[in-house]
């Protein structure tokens, strides 16, 4: 789960993360009031979306006067922002962050996430701030320093200097950066993070050491712990067939072809997209009904897919392990007739039942096609699909 920007620097500052101040404003008027309470004679109006590279995208404008957040903030709210990270959609803003200007001396990097290969929390900082990390990575990896947290003994000062040469600060710098790692560090356990990033960490030219941006991920799976973080969801920023997807437990996601997938299992799932790659078509989306899956929950699948105007066939393919195969041909064949298919149906139908099941779809007198393996049935899928 994704938080804003201002939501982030909320979480900041409660752990004496230093931030710039600023105003989070819904209409261009509470933009120009945000300004007039921060002062100063220079700020920045940005989009609050989750996504990265707003400044590419335009959601991030410099504004010298009370006239120039107005317009800036106009522009920006009831808009739909594109970013490198949100696909050709876009996504809406709904609210803007004014922030007091700062005087830049160097940006930098700084962010927090979990290492999987070693099962350890990692710094990773960089003194190619302001940048893709991705790009630095890629182009100039000796600019890319590292820490890995022991989890029995947490980040050590060694480890906060370490870091913070590295970056070449000096004086009371180094003092700012520790405090600040060290407030990451608590953040991310506190709060279930699965990433905490500062894109970029300023030194101004006086010295000061702050986060200029922020950007914390929580763990989904950790929500139902943190009723605070959940608290801070915004479902606008998501995607509206996934939403839907999570009211009926079904783990959904929306892709670009027009092959509609339900199935149950992950693996399973993956498999059967790349099956279809691999016979030439392109999968509309991952759709994992679960292991438990009902007739209700079917037929909530079938209305969630047949909601993408794209799709042009769907594919069924269950193996019934935990649920027995003819409980899903029953949920098929009431999908079918409530929700009024009109694309064509092929389901492959293996393991519990699966004879017993296969007949109740050739009794339906329904325009089901079988399936007699995997293969086949995604063959039949890209055929049909194709209207052949």
């Amino acid at each position: 789960m994704n938080l804003h920007e201002y939501q982030s620097k909320e979480l900041f500052q409660r752990y004496g993360i230093a931030v710039p101040r600023g105003r989070v404003a819904a209409t261009a008027e509470e933009a120009v009031t945000a300004a007039a309470e921060l002062g100063g004679s220079l700020w920045v109006v940005k989009a609050q979306v989750h996504a990265g590279g707003r400044g590419k995208g335009g959601g991030v404008k410099l504004c010298r006067s009370a006239g120039e957040v107005r317009a800036a903030a106009a522009a920006l709210l009831g808009s739909r922002l594109v970013t490198p990270q949100t696909g050709p959609g876009g996504l809406p803003v709904h609210q803007v962050y004014v922030e007091q200007g700062s005087a830049i001396a160097r940006e930098l990097y700084l962010s927090l996430l979990l290492n999987r290969d070693r099962s350890r929390l990692a710094f990773i900082a960089s003194a190619a701030g302001g940048m893709d990390i991705e790009e630095v990575a890629a182009h100039t990896p000796e600019k890319i320093l590292r820490a890995e947290i022991h989890p029995a003994v947490g980040i050590s000062g060694y480890q906060c200097r370490e870091l913070a040469f590295g970056l070449g600060l000096q004086g009371g710098e180094v003092a700012a950066f520790e405090k600040i790692a060290r407030g990451l560090y608590k953040l991310y356990i506190d709060n279930d993070a699965s990433l905490v990033e500062i894109n970029p960490l300023i030194v101004t030219k006086d010295g000061a050491v702050m986060a200029l941006d922020a950007k914390i991920n929580i763990d989904a799976n950790a929500v139902f712990r943190q009723p605070a973080m959940a608290a801070y969801r915004d479902p606008s920023q998501e995607d509206p067939m996934e939403r839907e997807a999570a009211e009926h437990d079904l783990n959904y996601v929306s892709l670009d072809g027009d092959i509609a997938c339900m199935v149950n299992g992950a693996g399973l799932a993956m498999a059967t997209m790349d099956l279809i790659k691999l016979r030439g078509g392109q999968p509309a989306n991952f759709l994992d009904v679960g292991g438990g899956a009902t007739p209700e929950r079917v037929t909530a699948a079938f209305k969630l897919i047949l909601s993408n105007p794209k799709v042009r066939a769907i594919l069924v393919n269950i193996f019934g392990g935990i649920v027995r195969c003819d409980i899903i041909a029953q949920g098929i064949v009431a999908a079918v007739k409530t929700v009024g298919v009109s694309v064509p149906v092929i389901v492959r139908l293996e393991g519990t039942n699966a004879e017993i099941a296969r007949a109740q779809l050739a009794a339906s007198g329904l325009a089901i096609t079988a399936a007699t393996d995997l293969t086949d049935a995604a063959t039949k899928a890209v055929r049909l699909a194709a209207g052949r």
